[in-house]
């Protein structure tokens, strides 16, 4: 007898591992549309992927700051292209077509609080939100509305040397954090009670609702975890882009690790484990949450005081290095196919200089994730550093996904995977490297 139910037991597990890590949900960005040369993405570049892709979301939509209604950021387009988008299911059956709304593309130096602004409206305000949203999902045939909102992100670390290092963890015992928002717990209850309203209206529609949570969103401060999970239909975690040359200038550092390296005073949340962990601490059921890959690289420029080892945590660098060439305001961000241009396949090529390629260095341990470097000269030009997920790392992390019960992966997104096939002939290998791995 006991036998049996240790045999049970064994079978329900493996049950519950091979139902896990099932969704692929893969972001497209219509701003792809509109970039020149092979950096655009058509609706005909999007079709071999869709048959690895169970959902697709669509961005990005806005929010009128004015009435709180959700419109279309690029209207001259959209008018046309969410009807070619949802057609896609006409091919793909099963396929799940989302529109999502924020995201980085909803940028307005006018109103950069407009989404805590939604938060605190009245009911009357929301139920503008709620139904703008429901007429423009049901009009265009979209199976639902993924929630990406731009609310207030953490600060990113700041360098101190050792006396520095001192005075802040001193500091701390009487400040505690950064405040970036004081109404934190006030926000995080309005919150919940939007989400709340918003699906109890999708419901009787039947639409999805999902939340990506954007990277550097603090979820402790905004996202109550045991009343929200039952509210969306899944959760997708944006784990990466912890480090940026943007956001953390002086020094370079993986963007995107699995887990917690205990060394050079690093923070114990800038990591996959810890994000997805919290998530699940909190009741959140494990099939509800997909962890988000980049499909990009962030670069920085290195210095001649950034040393010639390329070992992160990298310092004295520049900010950001030149990006992408195909890829608009791209400072510092490189996609799959430009990172596998710029890496070298010959050992005995230039180390150093405007023409050598750069130097992949792989994590045998699977823990952090892949970099690659070119030292700055002498006069302390063309020093670049790059962390990336390449697809073999993204596998990688779908393995992990699987193993930790997650539901699924989501890949932002799919116009910096090399859909073309410029690099080894083979179209979407990101893509492709996650389903293999999530079997």
């Amino acid at each position: 007898m006991r036998f049996y139910l240790f045999y049970l037991l064994g079978l329900l597990s493996v049950t519950s591992l091979t139902n896990a890590a099932s969704n692929l949900i893969c972001y497209y960005d219509s701003a792809s549309y509109l970039r020149q040369g092979f950096a655009k993405m058509r609706p005909t570049e999007i079709d071999l992927a869709l048959q690895f892709c169970t959902h697709l979301v669509y961005g990005y939509a806005g929010l009128k700051p004015a009435t709180l209604e959700l419109f279309s950021l690029n209207v001259d387009l959209d008018m046309f292209y969410y009807k070619e988008i949802t057609n896609l299911r006409q091919k793909y059956p099963q396929l799940k077509i989302l529109l999502s709304v924020g995201g980085d593309r909803d940028v307005d130096e006018a109103h950069p609080n407009k989404y805590i602004e939604l938060l605190e409206a009245n009911r009357t305000a929301q139920q503008n939100f709620i139904d703008s949203s429901m007429i423009l999902l049901k009009r265009n045939g979209f199976d639902g509305l993924d929630l990406a909102f731009q609310l207030p992100r953490n600060k990113p670390r700041k360098v101190h040397g050792s006396i520095g290092t001192y005075w802040k963890s001193f500091k701390k015992l009487f400040t505690g954090d950064f405040i970036v928002d004081p109404l934190a717990e006030q926000h995080k209850s309005q919150f919940t009670d939007l989400v709340g309203n918003i699906k109890n209206a999708f419901r009787s529609a039947n639409l999805m609702l999902s939340l990506t949570v954007l990277p550097n969103v603090n979820s402790t401060w905004y996202f109550d975890v045991p009343k929200l999970h039952p509210q969306f239909d899944y959760i997708n975690l944006a784990a990466f882009d912890f480090h940026t040359p943007l956001r953390n200038p002086e020094e370079a550092d993986y963007t995107a690790p699995i887990f917690f390296l205990d060394e050079e005073n690093r923070l114990p949340h800038l990591n996959v484990e810890f994000q997805i962990n919290y998530w699940l601490q909190n009741q959140c059921p494990g099939q509800k949450l997909n962890l988000g890959i980049a499909s990009y690289g962030r670069a920085w420029k290195l210095s001649t005081g950034s040393g010639l080892s390329g070992a992160p945590v990298i310092h004295e660098t520049c900010g950001p290095a030149p990006g992408g060439i195909q890829i608009e305001s791209s400072e510092g961000l490189l996609s799959w196919p430009e990172i596998c241009s710029k890496l070298s396949q010959n050992s005995s090529a230039l180390y150093r200089g405007e023409t050598a390629p750069l130097r992949k260095v792989t994590d045998l341990t699977q823990k952090y994730g892949n970099y690659a470097l070119r030292p700055a000269d002498e006069n302390g030009d063309y020093g670049v550093w790059l962390s990336f997920d390449d697809p073999d790392f993204a596998g990688i992390k779908a393995g992990y996904a699987k193993g930790k019960g997650l539901g699924g992966l989501a890949i932002f997104d799919l116009s910096y995977d090399d859909f073309r096939g410029l690099c080894t002939g083979q179209k979407f290998p990101i893509v492709r490297s996650i389903k293999y791995f999530m079997g």
